[in-house]
């Protein structure tokens, strides 16, 4: 028998939701999972968040609310956003710019990437339009990358 209304309870699934978790090692792991504390601290509602390296397109710290949500799947395809957009920066002459963030609107969520101040690794953040807004979160996402700086 599937029962999958026990998915959605905290204790009828054994994924990894509502707890950070990390794939970096030393200082990087400490970084990483002090930023996503950082970003919990500011949004409890957050439905997902992920630290991610540009280069690799890999998740370096996740964190989900979300049983049905695993930012794993799609950390690579933000990675590879941001590489596009650094791309249209080039092809526009426009070099001597910075991406700060990138928003991608859904009907009911925001998907915000914001890079790091070392260009190299990525803060990915998805919350639901019920829950927050964007000024809240792009607010919320700004403290804590400068907060870990």
């Amino acid at each position: 028998m599937n029962l999958n209304f026990l998915k959605r309870l905290p204790f009828g699934s054994s994924n990894d939701a509502h707890k950070i978790i990390s794939s970096a090692t030393g200082p990087e792991r400490i970084k990483a999972e002090s930023l996503l504390q950082h970003m919990l601290n500011g949004l409890p509602e957050l439905v997902a968040a992920a630290v991610v390296d540009v280069a690799s397109g890999r998740a370096l710290a996740t964190y989900t609310s979300a049983h049905e949500f695993n930012p794993n799947k799609v950390v690579g395809f933000n990675a590879e956003v941001v590489k596009q957009t650094y791309g249209l920066l080039q092809a526009l002459a426009l070099g001597d710019e910075q991406i700060e963030d990138i928003l991608i609107t859904l009907r009911n969520q925001l998907h915000l990437l914001r890079l790091l101040p070392d260009g190299e690794q990525l803060l990915y953040v998805v919350v639901d339009c019920r829950d927050t807004n964007l000024a809240l979160a792009r607010t919320v996402m700004q403290s804590s990358v400068q907060a870990e700086s």
